[in-house]
């Protein structure tokens, strides 16, 4: 059977980390926390749940994640959040792929945003797969500053078992996340030349609100789907206002 490490990224993740540290011990065979400079309890709560917890200042996603994986001491790796949860389904499919030795170079799973006390089923965030399982001798994560990914060389299979994404506390800490994850999707941009006209920032979020609500069917999701489909053209609409911002001549 192919061991497997687990690797997590994290800052100021105490009121979760517990939670994701509980569904992923029953298929880790180590555990391998990055912490970026966190001033809460999360790297003392990772090291008495018997993690190996490494600092390093955050860069980037996409650098941050490799980092920890190129401390894993098994070829077999699962990146997972520090706000996300192996559901029970995942972690028997994990132990039972491993167990087979696996000729798939990675593993797309499903995930289930958890959103205000509810799983969202609807406005594109229902029938999401990620490429969170795989071998870290034939690929590894995009170093892209924001939206990172994973790339492998071979197949990739398909599993059924999910993950739950618990990501904002509150509308408070989403319009947190909004915030920081627009300005480094607005710098990335730059940095690749991208720009939009000031028109299009007027445009975006009643096509974005629109396309979430009505056309993904976030309205099936009661309260929840509409606040998910407000906030959701609201990010879309920032990442390209703060665009416009950095690349307009002054």
């Amino acid at each position: 059977m192919a061991e497997l490490s687990v690797v997590i990224i994290a800052r100021n993740e105490e009121q979760g980390i517990l939670r994701c540290l509980a569904s992923v011990k029953p298929v880790a065979g180590e555990i391998i926390v990055v912490d970026s400079g966190s001033t809460d309890r999360t790297a003392e709560l990772c090291r008495e749940a018997g993690c190996r917890v490494f600092f390093r200042p955050f860069d980037g996603y996409g650098t941050q994640k490799q980092f920890g994986v190129n401390q894993a001491g098994n070829d077999w790796v699962l990146s997972i959040d520090a706000d996300e949860v192996l559901t029970p389904r995942l972690q028997e499919e994990i132990r039972e792929k491993l167990a087979g030795l696996p000729r798939e170079a990675g593993f797309n799973i499903p995930f289930a945003l958890h959103f205000m006390g509810r799983t969202l089923r609807h406005g594109g965030v229902g029938n999401e797969f990620h490429l969170r399982l795989f071998n870290r001798t034939r690929g590894g994560f995009t170093t892209v500053p924001v939206h990172e990914g994973i790339e492998v060389n071979g197949a990739v299979g398909i599993l059924r078992g999910g993950i739950l994404h618990y990501s904002y506390r509150n509308i408070s800490h989403h319009l947190e996340k909004i915030n920081t994850y627009t300005s480094q999707a607005a710098e990335g941009y730059m940095k690749k030349g991208k720009s939009f006209p000031k028109g299009w920032a007027m445009l975006k979020f009643p096509f974005s609100f629109f396309a979430f609500y009505i056309v993904k069917g976030g309205f099936l999701d009661g309260y929840p789907g509409f606040m998910w489909s407000f906030l959701a053209a609201v990010y879309a609409t920032l990442k390209v206002a703060k665009t416009i911002e950095l690349t307009a001549t002054p």
